[in-house]
């Protein structure tokens, strides 16, 4: 099956505004909030967040936020130690998807031969690594934010690293639910419905693909996080 990479980026902007990518953040961080989020919608909010981080990279270089106050720097230190924080997440979901695929690859030759038990023992260890894995968001969700501020950069900083954090997490959350045995996941419904494998295996292929789109996003995050760190280093040394 041929999955393709949707890329329908927002209509390019003249110029971004402290208003502009904040709105768009809170609009993004009710999207994540939804009880009706699906798969869709992260690939969709991941895509948000590239185009967002985009114009945050845009407000970096204004001269008005130009680093004035050893108070500021010490602010976007913090922000620099924690964005840290989040390209290690961006890896760990890395490998989340990288052995998700794994799985279902190996359920959908299972599901042909009927012999589940080897699938079933990749599937436990997937849920240990899920559950340490989120430890790992705990700890990044309780990072010290900065006390109120008026500088608008920490601000928008601040804001996308705590949403940046949600949607991924959100992300693991959605794609665990489609892999766990007891509950009536997907991967539950391709063990135990024989009558219906073609369907089942055609949705394993579904999620498959969408898998593959939220990796490459991901990936493309994560190039857009290193730029930032880059242009706050910068800021800072000069």
């Amino acid at each position: 099956m041929v999955c393709y990479l949707r890329s329908t980026s927002l209509p390019s902007r003249p110029h971004c505004t402290e208003v502009k990518v904040a709105e768009e953040l809170y609009s993004l961080d009710a999207s994540i909030s939804s009880p009706s989020t699906t798969i869709i919608t992260m690939c969709d909010g991941l895509r948000r967040l590239q185009d967002i981080y985009s114009g945050v990279e845009e407000i970096i270089h204004l001269p008005s936020n130009q680093v004035r106050s050893s108070q500021q720097k010490k602010m976007l230190d913090g922000e620099m130690e924690c964005s840290l924080g989040l390209l290690d997440l961006c890896n760990t979901m890395q490998d989340i998807f990288v052995e998700l695929k794994t799985i279902i690859q190996e359920l959908q030759v299972a599901m042909r031969k009927g012999d589940n038990e080897i699938v079933q023992a990749r599937i436990q260890s997937f849920n240990r690594m899920v559950k340490k894995d989120k430890q790992q968001f705990k700890k990044a969700s309780k990072k010290a934010t900065p006390d109120k501020t008026d500088y608008p950069m920490v601000k928008l900083l601040t804001k996308a690293r705590e949403v940046t954090i949600s949607l991924l997490e959100s992300t693991l959350q959605l794609l665990s639910k489609q892999i766990e045995i007891p509950k009536q996941s997907l991967v539950s419904k391709a063990f135990y419905k024989r009558k219906v494998v073609v369907c089942e295996e055609d949705q394993l292929q579904a999620l498959e693909c969408s898998i593959g789109d939220l990796e490459s996003r991901t990936g493309h995050l994560f190039r857009i996080l290193v730029q930032s760190r880059v242009s706050l280093l910068n800021i800072l040394s000069s």
